[in-house]
């Protein structure tokens, strides 16, 4: 057993693989379809179908709409520039 963590691999290309902006996506995609699926089903036990379908929807739109406007919308895609 070291005593430091030198002998721990390290990436030497900066961040590891679970930087904070990634721990975040998962948690927004996580939360966007666990939390809505939960009240979907608690909600359609209690016999609220239709009003937990429209919560899942929403729920899960919601989320949708996060990760396109917190990752995706800020790409800057573009084709092959021809010079």
């Amino acid at each position: 057993m070291a005593d430091s963590g030198d002998d721990v691999d390290s990436d030497e290309g900066g961040d590891g693989f679970f930087t904070p902006d990634r721990l975040l996506f998962v948690v927004v995609v996580v939360t966007g379809i666990v939390l809505p699926g939960l009240a979907r089903r608690f909600l359609g036990e209690a016999g609220y179908a239709g009003v937990g379908t429209v919560v899942f929807v929403l729920g899960y739109a919601g989320m949708i709409f996060v990760v396109w406007y917190g990752w995706i919308r800020p790409l800057e895609l573009t084709g092959p520039i021809d010079r």
